[in-house]
Formats: structure tokens, C-alpha cells, sequence
């Protein structure tokens, strides 16, 4: 019996963005599947509740699955996946110049055929911009449009749902049988001072992904301290200061760069442990963002725990490839509501035909 809240699967789910979403807007994530084991660990710590699998979806058979969550097949409210995106990169590319063979681009069909096993009711997806491109993308959009799903995607950016962030993503939402509107934008954005600008001074909070040590040079340390609060960045240091590789170079901008108090962040990536990875200097403090900050950042709960068994650099991969909760929180919201007025009009009509399943 799935009861009054619908019932959800959350694949590749990570260290639980996607489904803190997802039970913020009403959903009861029923199961996850994720095959990473630092990130599962993670995912147990706050969610002790949701049946987990530790699995390559490969191995995965939905028919079986459903079975054991004690589902039927087209009773599944959402099926929500975000397939590992580093192989639709840009940047692992070199900006698109080159052809990309990663074999995480198959996990797209494999989501695909867990839709056919399963018939869940509704279907959300998040990738990449750069997967709208793809041959997989127009197939899984063909496929389940062939299955009776009526298909939308966009691409956003997540800082017009509120979230303190600049991150482009594409969303796409199907629904069998079924209209799934996208959640309207925000009318203002929310910046960096109202996500962290709360916290207590790093280091003695008490909070362990608040008080992770730093560990710099001295020559780093006086690079950091040269950079103008609120916004400023290495073009702003004296020439002797900069490395000869950025004199030379016009790109990678926001290395060495501060965040500003009153705008949105940068994208926040699985390098934000680290300056030289991006613009990821606290906007006042001499020192990198924490991994509390760059987790409420994504939007995390204040009290989410991470393992950190892998150190700083772990938490940072795990943060940085996490969909923002209150994006999917907002979408789901929208899901939610439709399977709502789906079963109105059911009910209305007496129980209407039993949905047509197909192949």
C-alpha cells in the first residue's frame, strides 16, 4: 500500500540530495540505489528510513525490485534519477573539442529501461546541460513519449529557485498520462549572506563540517589575505603575486577568487575545498569556504551529516555532484500536485480504465 504521501525511488542517489527533496515536498522515498560506498555511508547517516541499495543499476531488475517493496508495476508515484554527469562534461572535453567515451553516458538507457520495467506514474530526471545534445537524450524522450508519457525538459539555472547559487542544470519531468508543470522562479534571488552569513567563526563551532582544518602554505596564506573582501579575485593581486600560468592565461577567471555577500554563488563543484579550483574564498574571512557552508550552499539542512572518512576532499565530491534539495524540492512539489489531480479525475470518473501498461 503506498498510503497517502506517493511513493518515490531515488536512483543514483548519492549522498542524498535528490531525496531530501523529494520528502521536504511530501513524497515517501521508499528506496534509493546508489553504488559509490562513501556516499551510501553518507546516505544511511540521514536517512535511516528509505531502503538503500548499494548496486550498479546494471544489475538492477526493476519487475524484481518493485516486488520486493511490495509494488505492482505501473504503481510507482516517481521514479527520480540523476545519472553521473562527468561523462556529458564540457570541461572533461576540453570544451566540447573532443569526443567523450566515458561509459557512465550509457547509465541514461539504463534509467530508460528501469522506466519500462517499472511504469512508474511520473518520471524526473537532471543532468547536464550539455545531454540535451546527445543521441541517449533523444531517445529516452522518444521512448517515453512512445509510452504514453507526456515529456517536458528545460534547462535552468537553480539560483531562480531559490537557491544561492549559479548552476545551469537540465531538468526534465514526464508524467503517464499525465501533465507536469516546472515550478515558477523566484522573484529574487538569495545570496551568500542569507545562506551562511549566520554562521558561528569556523574552526571552534562545534560542528564538525564547519571545523574542518585548512591546510596552506604561507605563500598561499599571503595570497589569500591580498585578495579584496566581497568579490575580488587573483587579477586584483600585483603581478609579482601571480603565477606565470595565469598572467599568460585569460581563462579560469575565478581562481583565487571571494565570493560576494550579496549575490549568488559560484557553481558550487567537487573542488570547492580548494581555491585553486575556483571562486570559493569566503567573502570576508581570509580562507576557503567550509564544507557546511558550501553544503548549505547546495541548500543542504544545517544538521546533514557527511561521513568523512575521505577527508575533506571527499565531502567537497559529494557536495559538488549533489542535486540542490530545494530545486528538486520545488519540482516534486509540482510532481506531487499533478499526481493529486490525476487521482481526482480517477476517482471522479469511478475508477476509470486500468492504464494501458504497453510492451
Amino acid at each position: 500500500m503506498q498510503g497517502k504521501r506517493p511513493v518515490a525511488i531515488d536512483l543514483f542517489a548519492g549522498c542524498g540530495g535528490v531525496t531530501v527533496g523529494l520528502r521536504q515536498a511530501g513524497f515517501r522515498v521508499a528506496a534509493a540505489l546508489e553504488i559509490e560506498s562513501l556516499a551510501s555511508r553518507t546516505y544511511r547517516m540521514n536517512h535511516r528510513g528509505v531502503r538503500l541499495t548499494m548496486a550498479d543499476i546494471r544489475d538492477v531488475d526493476g519487475r524484481k525490485w518493485l516486488r520486493e517493496l511490495g509494488l505492482r508495476r505501473g504503481q510507482l508515484g516517481l521514479l527520480a534519477g540523476c545519472p553521473p554527469c562527468q561523462g556529458f562534461s564540457t570541461l572533461r572535453t576540453r570544451n566540447g573539442a573532443t569526443w567523450n567515451r566515458d561509459p557512465r553516458n550509457n547509465l541514461v538507457a539504463e534509467m530508460l529501461r528501469l522506466v519500462k520495467e517499472m511504469r512508474p506514474k511520473t518520471v524526473m530526471m537532471e543532468n547536464v546541460p550539455r545531454l540535451a545534445e546527445k543521441k541517449v537524450f533523444r531517445d529516452f524522450t522518444d521512448t517515453l513519449e512512445c509510452l504514453g508519457y507526456k515529456v517536458k525538459w528545460d534547462i535552468v539555472d537553480v539560483k531562480d529557485y531559490a537557491v544561492p547559487q549559479r548552476r545551469r542544470r537540465l531538468v526534465l519531468v514526464a508524467g503517464r498520462g499525465i501533465d507536469v508543470r516546472f515550478p515558477k522562479p523566484v522573484k529574487s534571488h538569495r545570496t551568500v549572506r542569507e545562506a551562511i552569513g549566520h554562521l558561528p567563526p569556523a574552526g571552534k563551532s562545534g560542528d564538525p563540517l564547519h571545523d574542518l582544518p585548512e591546510q596552506r602554505s604561507e605563500a598561499v596564506r599571503r595570497k589569500i589575505a591580498k585578495i579584496p573582501r566581497n568579490g575580488g579575485s587573483r587579477r586584483d593581486l600585483p603581478k609579482h603575486m601571480q603565477l606565470e600560468c595565469h598572467l599568460r592565461c585569460n581563462g579560469f577567471k575565478d581562481i583565487y577568487g571571494r565570493m560576494a555577500w550579496d549575490e549568488v554563488s559560484p557553481t558550487i563543484t567537487g573542488g570547492c575545498f580548494n581555491p585553486s579550483k575556483g571562486r570559493f574564498l569566503h567573502p570576508a574571512r581570509n580562507r576557503n569556504i567550509t564544507m557546511r557552508e558550501a553544503a548549505l550552499l547546495q541548500t543542504f539542512p544545517s544538521r546533514y551529516k557527511f561521513d568523512l572518512a575521505a577527508g575533506k576532499q571527499g565531502v567537497a565530491l559529494m557536495i559538488g555532484n549533489a542535486l540542490p534539495p530545494e530545486l528538486v524540492r520545488r519540482q516534486a512539489v509540482e510532481v506531487k500536485r499533478a499526481l493529486a489531480c490525476a487521482q481526482r479525475v480517477t476517482r471522479r470518473n469511478g475508477g476509470g480504465r486500468k492504464p494501458k501498461q504497453g510492451p
